[in-house]
């Protein structure tokens, strides 16, 4: 019987893949974990992801974004036979850690990650100004630059003055349809 060089207790390892592969590592480790032989070794598998908003032909969509590109988090106690697995599941480049030893993520970043991965309402970040002038990036107003006048931050939206045919024009503005100059 090989002799165990790893910690044996239940924790998460950060696994590196490559970029593109996550959902598809994760989905692989994740068929296996129903088998006899994981039981008790393997216990979960998540690719963070987080609800941003995004502005694609003038309209607004949530979209899952990967929080952490090119990783995957596997819950399991680490042995010989664990690393083996994970470390040849197609797509998998290895694990986060010193040498070849894997580190656990501490249960406070990983209680982090899944406050951060279950906020349902995605988040506003709206770091303008009133006054200061931008670029309209979207949208029928595209070209365009103005002042901002209003900010509704809860909403992510702004007013902005438009100068148009010689005089200023108020256009409502998502946040995401503008740039800074």
């Amino acid at each position: 019987m090989a002799v165990n060089r790893y910690d044996d207790t239940r924790a998460w390892y950060a696994i590196s893949t490559y970029s593109g592969h996550e959902d598809k590592v994760m989905d692989s480790i994740k068929q296996r974990l129903g088998s006899p032989e994981f039981e008790g070794k393997i216990f979960d598998c998540l690719v963070p992801k987080e609800k941003r908003i995004e502005i694609k032909n003038g309209k607004r969509k949530v979209v899952d974004k990967k929080i952490f590109q090119g990783y995957v988090l596997v819950e399991m106690k680490l042995s010989d036979e664990t690393w083996y697995i994970i470390r040849n599941t197609p797509g998998v480049t290895g694990f986060v850690g010193t040498d070849t030893r894997p580190t656990p993520v501490s249960e406070k970043e990983i209680a982090k990650i899944k406050k951060r991965m279950g906020v349902e309402d995605p988040k506003f970040s709206v770091n303008y100004e009133i006054g200061e002038v931008v670029s309209i990036v979207d949208g029928p107003f595209k070209g365009f630059d103005g002042s901002i006048s209003e900010i509704d931050s809860v909403k992510g939206k702004l007013k902005v003055m438009v100068s148009m045919f010689g005089r200023e024009t108020p256009v409502e503005l998502d946040a995401l349809q503008v740039k800074q100059i």
